[in-house]
């Protein structure tokens, strides 16, 4: 993914944003800094982390089974089960313990350069708030629960810790070749949505999954999704979908074959040939990929979350 020899990058500060970047607009906060780190984590009422605790109870109720090992692990490791959410400052602690890791909350979405800043120097962004009962089942900008619950145990597995370091230096060539979709879609189609074959079957590491109940059963065992291996070029050509269950996922055969296939790419020539919109619908499955499961695509054919489709 990354060269630090070659680029020049100096990842101690923020990166410079290149003229003509392509990257959302937002409005930061006059509250935070150029890094959007909050002052303080929120001090959460006994109604919200009443929230946090029903969110995981529903999701400890599918995800044995279907989540995978490293996560599980992560979950145990940190004593996620203790009760209300997490104190920051002792996850930082237990976390920076294992594998280096620090957690640092921000106010909403962040700006591409600042999440891949963070990343590259091991600190993960999560979300100052959480969602309320009102939007118990779907919310659209990732609060506490999604990143804390979905993402943080994940980061207690070296291989994968390393990997999130490794996409956040990516980040600097992404923005030299104007390509932060490209390097998005990675992101979605494994932080967020990826699944792993394990010896005793496929479980899900990416947050998206794991921290939604609906996605954990459709992403495994629905008839529907495509279930592709993963080829990191083809991924990367890939439009994805950001408010409905996944018409496609991608299976890795470990988290180190997920390191070789990205870290030891050669993202300059990858991006050299790359358009600057995606070439691949996200439902295709094309000539080049080798498919563990080709989906019926029913639940995306009969409209969607829109239409009332079942997720089947």
């Amino acid at each position: 993914m990354s060269d630090p020899a070659a680029l020049d990058a100096d990842f101690t500060r923020l990166p410079d944003l290149p003229a003509g970047l392509f990257t959302a607009p937002l409005q930061r906060p006059a509250h935070v800094g150029e890094d959007w780190v909050e002052p303080r984590q929120t001090a959460y009422s006994a109604e919200e982390h009443r929230v946090w605790d029903d969110l995981f109870a529903r999701q400890m109720e599918v995800l044995p089974g279907r989540a995978a090992s490293a996560f599980l692990a992560g979950l145990e490791r940190l004593d996620l089960a203790r009760g209300g959410v997490p104190e920051f400052a002792r996850l930082s602690a237990e976390l920076g313990a294992l594998t280096g890791w620090s957690i640092v909350p921000v106010p909403m979405l962040i700006p591409d350069h600042v999440f891949f800043w963070h990343l590259a120097n091991r600190r993960f962004p999560a979300g100052n708030f959480i969602r309320t009962r009102a939007a118990f089942d779907y919310i659209e900008e990732p609060d506490v629960f999604h990143d804390v619950f979905g993402h943080v145990p994940m980061l207690t597995d070296p291989v994968f810790a390393d990997y999130m370091q490794e996409y956040g230096r990516a980040g600097w060539k992404a923005m030299r070749h104007n390509r932060l979709k490209s390097l998005g879609a990675l992101y979605w189609y494994t932080v967020e949505f990826g699944l792993v074959m394990e010896p005793e079957g496929l479980r899900a590491y990416g947050a998206g999954i794991l921290s939604g109940p609906a996605e954990a059963v459709f992403a495994l065992e629905a008839a529907s999704p495509n279930r592709l291996f993963l080829n990191v070029d083809r991924v990367m050509r890939t439009d994805y979908v950001i408010d409905d269950l996944q018409p496609t996922y991608f299976v890795i055969e470990s988290f180190a074959d997920l390191y070789r296939q990205t870290v030891e790419r050669d993202f300059d020539r990858l991006y050299r040939g790359l358009g600057a919109g995606f070439s691949y619908a996200n439902s295709a499955v094309i000539d080049v990929d080798n498919v563990l499961h080709r989906g019926t695509l029913e639940y995306h054919l009969r409209g969607g979350r829109g239409s009332g489709a079942l997720p089947v």
